[in-house]
């Protein structure tokens, strides 16, 4: 009986394998392949029955006991996490793939590795043309041209906190020099906006502004993105220059610097100190002439403490730092840059909103904005878009911000009259339908009102058509 259970759980385990939209590659100890399923067949570009009890470097003659991420697991017994590895099949035919590979321990015994892997070509491919489409503009642009990449200037930057208008102040100063820069703040608080206003205020402004976001990419993949590639770094490179290269003369803005791997980070320190970049397979120094600001959504000494971030690099970026505050300290900014973006949707979406309630106002200079700006921009746009008056009220605040607006006290404000009387009609309207199964004629006679009437109150509440309306008193329509 234990075994039959064991045979329907290695079933069970097999099928669910076999259903995962990943590449599942499992070996022994020896290297031969005891599972392979459909997705790593196709990454690969061969059949099971070609792998599975195969040797795995007789399937992949391009892959050697050094090479290959599923022998180092077995040869080491530590797991290897998001390595890009480009090789050729039995047939000759190129693969790249990203693999997180793991040693497989039963009872503290190492019997195997599994090797998770996702398609890695598709995301190189994009990267390449991003570059390609940087370069290209960058070689169209005319000498005299205003557009460089960064379009907000300091001026951009909607406040009244002192704190934040010191700040600003101080990075004014910042556009005068050529030191690095590492700007501190929350997601949301606008740390693009105030990278850009550097640059803007910089001798470098008619050069290139260039952002690249250190979370976005493997590290691989991130390293060539910065550094450019050298023909035959790895199967199929061609000579590519990097984002330093494109950004020569302007500015490289590396945004969540803490998400950087640290291995790339000495590499981003030795270009800061050289002035130098060399391509990912190449021998020869490119010297560029880049200014490099990086920013962190995480506390910079924080980053130190958690070991995230090189000591040495936090030091020669820290040269010049600024602190962001977030919305939720600055509570006069709250109101003024919710009639900022109330102006910017009225022009955008064709709309002629005049403001919030009082209940409104309330709600959002109590709340906490863990999301800052960017939050605020979002709710506004979205009440703007299911609004039907020309005032926001708390109606049309977001479901996510409703438990919020409760923790600000907006539960106890007294309701609308307007939610109040549609409340009531809507209730009124669901009970004659019910009654009349959905019939119109018959439920208008029960309300007292001509047909045509409640078909434009149907319309009004976006239930418009002949049969079974069932209105949700709670819909925001």
């Amino acid at each position: 009986m234990p075994e039959k259970s064991l045979n329907i759980t290695n079933e069970v385990l097999e099928a669910i394998l076999k259903s995962i939209d990943e590449g599942i590659h499992v070996i022994d100890l020896q290297g031969k392949t005891i599972f392979y399923n459909e997705v790593a067949a196709r990454l690969d570009g061969m059949k099971i029955a070609e792998v599975l009890g195969k040797p795995l470097l007789e399937v992949f003659p391009s892959l050697t006991r050094k090479t290959s991420t599923l022998l180092q697991v077995i040869d080491r017994g530590k797991p290897i996490y998001h390595e890009s590895q480009s090789y050729l099949n039995l047939h000759g035919e190129k693969a790249e793939t990203m693999n997180t590979t793991l040693p497989i321990y039963v009872k503290g015994k190492l019997i195997g590795a599994v090797e998770i892997a996702k398609d890695y070509s598709r995301l190189r491919m994009l990267s390449e043309r991003l570059l390609d489409l940087e370069s290209k503009v960058k070689r169209k642009e005319k000498p005299k041209s205003s557009n460089n990449g960064a379009i907000y200037t300091f001026d951009s930057i909607i406040t009244n906190d002192p704190v934040f208008r010191t700040v600003i102040s101080r990075g004014r100063k910042a556009g005068k020099t050529s030191s690095p820069v590492l700007v501190y703040g929350e997601s949301g608080v606008g740390k693009e906006l105030f990278v850009q206003g550097i640059h803007n205020e910089s001798y470098r402004r008619k050069g290139p502004f260039i952002a690249q976001n250190c979370a976005a990419l493997p590290e691989s993949l991130l390293e060539s993105l910065l550094f450019g590639t050298a023909k035959g770094s790895y199967t199929g490179a061609l000579e590519r220059p990097g984002l330093f290269e494109l950004a020569n003369g302007g500015t490289l803005f590396l945004d969540e610097l803490n998400s950087m791997p640290v291995e790339l980070q000495a590499k981003l320190l030795r270009v800061l100190e050289d002035g130098q970049v060399r391509r990912v397979g190449g021998a020869v120094s490119i010297p560029v002439d880049v200014r490099v600001i990086a920013a962190m959504n995480i506390m910079p000494e924080q980053a130190l403490e958690e070991k995230i971030i090189r000591s040495d690099l936090f030091f020669r970026l820290n040269v010049l730092r600024y602190e962001l505050p977030p919305l939720r300290n600055r509570k006069k900014d709250i109101l003024l840059l919710t009639e900022h973006f109330i102006s910017m949707f009225n022009t955008n979406l064709n709309l002629n909103i005049q403001g919030i309630d009082e209940q409104v106002s309330a709600v959002f200079v109590r709340y906490n904005w863990p999301g800052n700006v960017r939050e605020l921009k979002h709710t506004i746009e979205y009440m703007m878009n299911v609004c039907e008056a020309d005032v926001l009220t708390a109606i049309e605040l977001p479901g996510s911000f409703s438990g919020a607006g409760k923790k600000a006290g907006a539960d106890k404000v007294f309701p609308s009259l307007r939610k109040a009387l549609r409340d009531a009609e809507v209730e009124l309207i669901n009970k004659a339908l019910l009654q009349t199964s959905g019939n119109i004629l018959q439920s208008a006679k029960l309300l007292g009102i001509p047909r045509q009437t409640l078909q434009y109150k149907l319309a009004k509440h976006g239930m418009e058509g002949d049969s079974h309306y069932i209105l949700d008193s709670n819909s925001k329509n």
